[in-house]
């Protein structure tokens, strides 16, 4: 290594994902011998506050717990994220990292109800957050945390960096990209916007790896297996993968000696992920949970809820994806054993979490393409089925947890569930479907589809 300070990747969002993921992949690299780039992170919320105080205390250091299907574990120490900026409400530790010239890359994780876009791309001004940061009253989204770093990176002239989408948002650089001009462009940032336009670039990536909330089981493991105390530790899937467009303005690790596939069109690679894996994930989570299930691996080995994420994707993926350069059903397969890792214990819980970003975003894109193609919605139209059997029981008090759902209005989901006719009202819903709202065959198919899952669920509830 050479005596020069290394490149920077300012990461926003640390938690379990990028640090299962992102991090992984640089420490890699270090272990190579290559550490001419490091990550230094911080949170533009105020949460993960005991995580954050962990990773201070540790300089940035952790263990992460890996398992395989079959049960087998490893242990691998992170050291790769340098700096961990401690939160303050005016971003000012964000800031001083962004405005170091060493800083090539400025990367973020913040789930895909963070973008705030809709059907075609444009800023959702419902949302409180997303006007108060517009008005310059708070710094809570991304899109403000990011006027805020790269304004103050224009005036210091610190040049060129990369914005890098870590989040599973279909063609994530693209729409994040829209999302932020339109956003300076509300404020009225036209110098900032011009140099944003000039000096960044916002590849898209398709990123995969399952990582549960961390549990105090995971540090009792570490210790035992580590001798370590690690309060930090987290622990996720053996599988993983990331496949990046090669599009960096200023520069990046040489990721693809450490497995990254750095390609010129990531979105076959993604359309396949979000319809294949996030999607059928929804299905067995709001399945699971219909069932008195707590966690992913119990809904896979349940051979009636497998079987409904297995025919949405050979009856409604596959053949809406004709030119897939993967193979879709042996990805199917891989997917559904991944799910049934009793060793993840990943909780119905988080991945039920965000329905309102996940229909549109993960589920809509089949059921256009299976109109386009006359297919028959059947399978795929139990997905959204699920959802609204779920969110009537969530708006009775009837979930066993706290549903989480950024962009999910509660007038609108109060007045779904209390029509007179719901499936109706839920198909009707433009937040949901988009342009296809209100259609005759999605709404033909999802009043079948609802019986189906309401007899499945009189099935579960009479055992």
């Amino acid at each position: 290594m050479s005596n020069t300070q290394p490149n920077i990747n300012l990461h926003l969002g640390l938690g379990s994902f990028h640090r299962a993921h992102q991090a992984l992949y640089l420490q890699w690299l270090h272990d190579l011998g290559d550490q001419s780039w490091v990550l230094a992170g911080g949170n533009i919320r105020p949460d993960m506050a005991d995580t954050i105080a962990a990773l201070q205390a540790s300089s940035g250091a952790y263990t992460l717990e890996t398992v395989t299907p079959q049960g087998e574990r490893d242990y691998k120490r992170i050291e790769a994220i340098k700096q961990i900026i401690p939160f303050d409400a005016e971003l000012n530790g964000l800031t001083e990292v962004a405005v170091d010239e060493k800083t090539k890359i400025i990367s973020f994780t913040v789930t895909e109800a963070g973008y705030y876009l809709d059907s075609q791309d444009q800023l959702d001004q419902s949302y409180a957050d997303l006007v108060t940061d517009l008005k310059g009253e708070t710094v809570v989204t991304l899109y403000g945390a990011l006027a805020r770093l790269l304004k103050a990176r224009l005036a210091a002239g610190a040049g060129p960096v990369t914005l890098m989408n870590c989040d599973n948002l279909r063609s994530n650089g693209d729409r994040f990209m829209k999302g932020f001009l339109q956003f300076l462009d509300l404020r009225n940032e036209t110098e900032l916007k011009a140099w944003v336009e000039n000096n960044t670039s916002a590849p898209n990536a398709m990123v995969d790896r399952i990582t549960p909330r961390p549990t105090a089981d995971v540090v009792e493991r570490v210790k035992a297996a580590t001798g370590m105390d690690d309060k930090a530790a987290l622990m996720g899937e053996s599988f993983i993968q990331w496949v990046i467009e090669d599009h960096f303005i200023a520069g990046r690790p040489a990721w693809e000696k450490v497995g990254v596939e750095m390609v010129e069109d990531v979105g076959p690679y993604e359309e396949a992920k979000i319809r294949c894996l996030n999607a059928t994930h929804s299905c067995i989570a709001w399945a699971g949970t219909l069932a008195g299930m707590d966690y992913i691996h119990e809904g896979t080995q349940d051979k009636e809820i497998c079987q409904l994420g297995y025919n949405y994707v050979t009856d409604n993926v596959i053949p809406a994806l004709p030119d897939c350069p993967l193979d879709l059903a042996k990805y199917r397969d891989v997917v559904l054993d991944r799910f049934s890792n009793p060793n993840i214990q990943d909780t119905n819980a988080r991945v039920a979490m965000d329905g309102f970003s996940k229909i549109p975003g993960f589920i809509l894109p089949t059921i256009r393409d299976g109109l386009e193609r006359g297919l028959d919605l059947k399978s795929v139209s139990i997905l959204p089925a699920l959802f609204l059997a779920f969110l009537i029981r969530e708006r009775r008090g009837d979930i066993p947890y706290t549903y989480e759902d950024q962009l999910m209005d509660a007038a609108v989901a109060d007045a779904i569930v209390g029509a007179e006719d719901p499936v109706n009202a839920f198909v009707a819903e433009r937040l949901l479907f988009n342009e296809l709202a209100g259609n005759e065959i999605l709404l033909a198919a999802m009043r079948s589809a609802y019986q189906q899952v309401n007899e499945f669920i009189e099935r579960r509830e009479g055992r």
